[in-house]
């Protein structure tokens, strides 16, 4: 049970490292778009910079350098489009693999073809298809992402040190071989890497809307329990002695009508008890109602504060500020992005005030839900009223209802 006498819990006062903040995502996303979205055109920067930095007097003649070009655009466009479907986490991507592959190809073709210009191309030739070997693998599948990037790595090794055979430069052989492997498998593991802990930001973020509505689920199974308590029960004895009654007619009428008054008193107190637990009269109590929406409220990653004692509510007012209590609670988990609830309650000259606020507005739909009518409904009842706009980016939620038996002011 929360203390609803105490402004702000303590354990509001102390952030807790492992909540939930949904604002986390929104700059996780952003970091990693930015860390894995521009790498292949970056790549491509990178190799057309060090071909014109590092190339021999001589090396190129005007159609090299086209060539080139026109394979380090096509990779930079390509391998941006491709690092786009990442985002929508591992094994997320459209699969189209023939084009995949014709890239990928293309990226080694343009490798051999840097290198067979100038051996010293090889240092940033690499990274394009290496950048590729990691969108590729975090596209696959799952079962076949390890045998995928062993492949990729074995044939950017492959191409490099091949071609450094052929032009007989053997004595650099190995620190080829240790080059481009070593940067083809760091560069792949390390974008497949940052692409799994974005996969895994999104199935927290995706629990995090389940949580919301199994919360709404598990409250609209507690009251079907609790109806179907009560009309069972009543439904069950009713029918009992409607047959007991049908049967004692022309025998015993005194006993027929006995059990007629009865199945009219039962009938009575069911549609009594049903209007309980409606309107939150049978089992719960303001204070009750306000540990169940902080619990459900916290369980879906939303900050809840509470501010006020139940016990500036008079008892006769509780069960209709629950059922406020309640349906700004529900609505918040299903029509928001909340990432913090206001719930503030405060009495003055008799005139009672339940506020419940939350900074997860959304674009309104132009009505108000059936929930808000029948709480205005059955706040006029009593004189008061019920309160729900948008205030300065947040969406407040306001009962107002007087003390029974004092005039309001």
């Amino acid at each position: 049970m929360i203390d609803h006498a105490v402004v702000v819990s303590d354990a509001a006062a102390v952030p807790d490292p492992a909540e939930f903040d949904s604002r986390r995502i929104t700059r996780l996303r952003r970091y990693t778009w930015w860390v894995i979205v521009p790498t292949l055109p970056l790549f491509a920067v990178a190799a057309t910079v060090q071909s014109i930095v590092a190339a021999a007097p001589g090396a190129y003649h005007g159609a090299h350098a086209l060539v080139m070009l026109a394979i380090l655009i096509v990779l930079g466009v390509e391998g941006f489009r491709f690092s786009l479907g990442m985002m929508r986490g591992l094994g997320q991507s459209e699969q189209h693999p023939a084009e995949q592959i014709a890239v990928f190809a293309l990226s080694i073709a343009g490798l051999v073809y840097a290198v067979s210009l100038s051996p010293v191309n090889v240092l940033t030739w690499t990274l394009p298809p290496a950048g590729l070997a990691g969108i590729l693998v975090a596209a696959a599948p799952r079962r076949f992402r390890a045998p995928l990037a062993v492949g990729l790595i074995l044939l950017v090794c492959g191409a490099a040190t091949g071609l450094m055979i052929l032009l007989g430069k053997a004595i650099v052989l190995i620190n080829i071989l240790v080059y481009s492997g070593t940067v083809t498998a760091i560069t792949t593991f390390a974008m497949l890497f940052q692409a799994w802990i974005w996969d895994v930001v999104l199935e927290l973020d995706r629990a995090r809307s389940v949580s919301g509505e199994l919360a709404v689920a598990e409250e609209r199974l507690r009251f079907a329990a609790d109806l179907h308590d009560i009309q069972g029960h009543h439904l069950q004895a009713i029918a009992l002695k409607g047959e007991l009654a049908e049967r004692l007619v022309g025998v015993d009428d005194a006993a027929a009508r006995a059990q007629a008054a009865e199945i009219a008193e039962l009938a009575r107190k069911a549609l009594k008890d049903t209007r309980d637990v409606v309107h939150g009269y049978r089992r719960t109590t303001l204070a009750t109602e306000l540990d169940n929406a902080v619990e459900i409220l916290e369980s879906a990653g939303i900050k809840t504060t509470v501010d006020g004692a139940v016990t500036a509510v008079a008892p006769p007012l509780e069960p209709l500020f629950g059922a406020l209590v309640r349906e700004g609670a529900t609505n918040i988990l299903r029509h928001s992005r909340a990432q913090h609830c206001e719930l503030t309650i405060s009495a003055d000259d008799g005139q009672v005030r339940v506020v419940l606020r939350n900074d997860g507005v959304r674009p309104s739909t132009g009505a108000a839900g059936s929930g808000i009518d029948g709480l205005r409904d059955r706040f006029t009842t009593v004189g008061g009223q019920v309160l729900a706009a948008e205030h300065e980016g947040w969406f407040e939620l306001v009962g107002l209802a007087g003390e029974p038996g004092r005039p309001r002011t």
